[in-house]
């Protein structure tokens, strides 16, 4: 049985008290199991107020993020690894601070398109930064897993064999976080990157071709989730969606959410909640 989340963003663009509480409650009326909290500045999350929150609603917690130009450790600039890796250390605080059992997201490089492919420089300053992140995620119990994403959210690593070679690279206890959005761009079928990550498997996300209803894209979501369903995995899959509606400052425009794409979060959370629960065989 998979433990059914739902991403913040398809309730709020914040995260204040009021907002945490709104999607937090959201989450709980519909009958999810956690909320993924994207924490891009940690220094914008009240870790013991959204902690009070999840516990009064009785919810799990997982948090996310992705990195910036001025925190991105695959640069060749040191002083650069060296603020993303402050950036990661406050993440691994405010998600422990939290109560959340699993950190994820693309945590090794800026979450945004390169003009160039990664140098082994760059490379290099990744592997040693998910090893050291690796080790304070364990000493704050967090789960780690590391999000697989297309050519125009990174240059590290786009498919689950690289992301597996780079896992072994750094010889740590690390997960996969796969996506549906980004497993329809760049793997081989819908099958194949599941069977690849295998018991490396880590967090599951479920967003459709376009961001908004699932099964109105072009996503086969039916292989998708059978295979994630048939592999065995118990870890958390997690509902992401985005649309104009709903506005967070810095992800929207990272991630290119231009259109609107629904307006109603609930009938949104409601109909995701039921079209995965029957895939997975959660009910």
């Amino acid at each position: 049985m998979n433990p059914l989340g739902v991403h913040a963003l398809v309730w709020v663009g914040d995260w204040s008290e009021a907002s945490a509480r709104y999607a937090i409650e959201s989450t709980r009326q519909v009958g999810f199991d956690l909320i993924e909290v994207p924490i891009l500045d940690p220094s914008t999350v009240d870790a013991a107020m959204t902690r009070r929150l999840l516990q009064d609603n009785g919810l799990g917690a997982a948090c996310s993020l992705g990195l910036d130009d001025a925190t991105d450790v695959s640069s060749e600039d040191p002083a650069v690894v060296a603020r993303g890796r402050d950036r990661l250390a406050a993440a691994v605080e405010v998600a422990h601070g939290i109560g959340a059992s699993h950190l994820c997201g693309v945590l090794y490089s800026k979450l945004g398109k390169y003009p160039r492919p990664m140098s082994p420089a760059g490379r290099q300053h990744v592997v040693e930064s998910m090893t050291w992140l690796a080790k304070q995620a364990s000493d704050a119990g967090l789960s780690l897993a590391l999000e697989v994403v297309n050519r125009y959210e990174t240059n590290v690593v786009n498919t689950v064999a690289d992301m597996l070679a780079l896992i072994d690279d750094t010889g740590a206890a690390i997960g996969v976080h796969l996506d549906s959005y980004h497993v329809n761009i760049e793997e081989n079928g819908y099958v194949e990157p599941v069977r690849l990550a295998g018991s490396r498997l880590g967090y599951v996300h479920v967003g459709e071709s376009h961001r908004g209803y699932l099964g109105s894209g072009t996503i086969d979501f039916d292989t998708f989730l059978g295979a994630v369903r048939d592999s065995g995995f118990t870890g958390p899959v997690t509902f992401e969606s985005f649309s104009s509606a709903v506005v967070h400052p810095d992800l929207s425009n990272t991630l290119a959410v231009w259109r609107n794409l629904w307006e109603d979060s609930l009938d949104l959370a409601t109909h995701a909640r039921a079209f995965m629960a029957e895939r997975l065989g959660s009910d």
